[in-house]
């Protein structure tokens, strides 16, 4: 009976925390509603829900309600008002989506946001304080950012084994570390890493890297927002990356500088994983990529380009295409792609999909789509999608990267992207005749969904899946005990990478090309060569002794 009137109490103010939660959520979202009208008539009526919302639950009140308030009496010139509310914003540490308060009076928006306050004594006294407080901001991040690339001192690494058990790798002072990235000289990015809950620096952990949607709009970040990148539509990553103990880590591209149309930027999610793995302990045959939308494409665009660093690669609502040149999807057979399409998508038609799926069941290529019946392009907003987030997870634990695969076919039109596992710098010859059996796979997508008056309908279209832009050539390698086959077409030539893995360094190497033995002797040791190759890729498994040189 004493405990029934302790948590009475308790359980009434519970109840009425929620209410007022609900009640002041509820005026403060029809506010914003009305403001994205972008009716100015409303303006008035917009801010008095704020205004009432403020009154009645000061306890509630967070940044972005003083944000949308300063706005609105910003473009109604109620300076004092605006003001008001700009200021203690201003002052905030961080707000509650987790960002600065400094960024409301110096970022770019707020030129436009709040032109009818710049005028005045009381907003370049706002824009002196908030320059101060970015400058501790970085300085706090760079301060981060060096203790994340933190390592122990190590001896040389002078050996094979040295290098299988390189582990200069310490504890990290923080959960999440907003990262630096250099493009070139005039450009940088950044990227998140959220590293697990008890990362203990002894053990190895998977990484899955998330590579967003619409990168013909996005741009370029220099600090990246924890609360932004582990929330809303990224909450199920962050909920079963933590929950396996997953190193997660967030990307920002742009119009330029991206994973799927331009080349300038692709050479970012590759350098960002060797950048981690010099100061993360990293399990290099468990390193993943997932996207949406163009996010998703640019995870097909690494399978089908560069995908020696990883072992898998998912997409949601993925257009199974490389925009910057060739879609060889034969490619695919040296990994995996786990596609989650729906079926009211209208930037991949589910036809499309359907056609993809039965061309890779054709050639045995470890490609899957789960199909998700009533929901349009923008599936990982909905809580129906959870289940997905379930199968890529389970997919990811049992799924390793083979790094020395007994078969490798490889096709490609640029020289950037020459290199696969053990078969690296390929040289194009596409003077040659290809040879019959390097063939052009496609299909016709005779259907494409689109919104018209806001009703998606189903248009006939003519389309090819792929587009070949340029000449390509095609290698196809295999080995055993000791004796390597390749064949290729259109190819100069070629370099083999040896690993002790993969054969007997005690015996005689055999290498045919296209039917003639172009290579017999032992290979040896090259220190220099193999201790370059691993501060090239910070591979510990995927280890190169040495190399053998082929001309076709």
């Amino acid at each position: 009976m004493k405990f029934h009137h302790i948590i009475t109490p308790l359980l009434f103010f519970l109840f009425h925390e929620i209410k007022a939660q609900q009640s002041y959520t509820a005026l403060t979202e029809q506010g914003v509603h009305i403001l994205n009208e972008e009716d100015s008539s409303k303006y008035q009526q917009a801010y008095e829900l704020f205004e009432k919302a403020f009154t009645a639950y000061p306890d509630s009140i967070k940044g972005t309600e003083l944000f949308y308030a300063s706005i609105l009496n910003a473009n109604m010139k109620n300076i004092d008002k605006a003001f008001e509310y700009l200021s203690p914003l201003s002052k905030m540490e961080k707000d509650e989506e987790g960002y600065p308060g400094w960024c409301f009076i110096l970022e770019e928006f707020a030129r436009s946001e709040y032109q009818n306050l710049i005028p005045t004594d009381r907003w370049k006294d706002l824009e002196v304080q908030a320059r101060k407080d970015s400058i501790q901001y970085f300085e706090t991040l760079k301060t981060r950012e060096e203790e994340f690339f933190r390592t122990a001192s190590s001896k040389g690494k002078n050996s094979y084994q040295s290098i299988r058990t390189y582990n200069p790798y310490l504890l990290k002072e923080e959960r999440d570390y907003s990262i630096g990235l250099k493009i070139n000289d005039s450009t940088s990015t950044s990227y998140h890493v959220h590293l697990p809950e008890h990362y203990n620096p002894k053990q190895k952990y998977p990484v899955l890297v998330f590579l967003h949607g619409g990168v013909r709009y996005s741009h370029l970040e220099n600090y990246q927002i924890t609360e932004s990148n582990l929330g809303g539509w990224n909450r199920y990553y962050t909920k079963y990356g933590n929950r396996n103990d997953v190193i997660l880590v967030f990307v920002s591209g742009s119009k330029q500088y991206n994973w799927m149309t331009s080349d300038d930027g692709f050479f970012m999610i590759p350098e960002i994983i060797r950048s981690i793995k010099t100061s993360i302990n990293v399990d290099d045959n468990k390193v993943f990529i997932s996207g949406h939308s163009n996010g998703a494409t640019g995870s097909f665009s690494y399978l089908m380009k560069q995908p020696s660093l990883f072992a898998g690669f998912y997409g949601f609502n993925t257009q199974p295409k490389v925009f910057t040149g060739g879609t060889f999807i034969e490619n695919a057979s040296n990994r995996s792609f786990v596609n989650f399409s729906t079926d009211q998508d209208y930037y991949y038609p589910p036809n499309a999909n359907d056609q993809l799926d039965s061309l890779m069941l054709q050639m045995q290529v470890d490609y899957k789509d789960y199909r998700y019946n009533g929901f349009p392009h923008w599936f990982p907003k909905f809580d129906e999608s959870e289940p997905a987030y379930q199968i890529l997870f389970e997919d990811l634990k049992q799924r390793n990267r083979n790094p020395f695969p007994r078969h490798i076919s490889w096709e490609f039109d640029d020289d950037k992207y020459s290199s696969i596992d053990w078969i690296s710098d390929i040289q194009l010859d596409t003077l040659q005749p290809k040879k019959p059996w390097q063939k052009e796979i496609n299909f016709t997508i005779d259907k494409w969904l689109s919104y018209q008056e806001g009703n998606l309908i189903a248009k006939d279209v003519n389309k090819k899946a792929f587009d070949f832009p340029r000449k390509s050539g095609k290698i196809i390698a295999d080995y055993e005990n000791n004796v390597f086959h390749i064949k290729t077409s259109c190819i100069g030539a070629f370099k083999i990478n040896i690993s002790p893995e993969m054969i007997d360094l005690k015996k005689d190497i055999k290498v045919y090309v296209n039917g003639s033995l172009h290579f017999e002797g032992k290979v040896k040791y090259d220190k220099a060569f193999m201790n370059q190759n691993f501060q090239k890729n910070k591979d510990r498994i995927q280890v190169w002794v040495n190399q053998i040189e082929l001309k076709v």
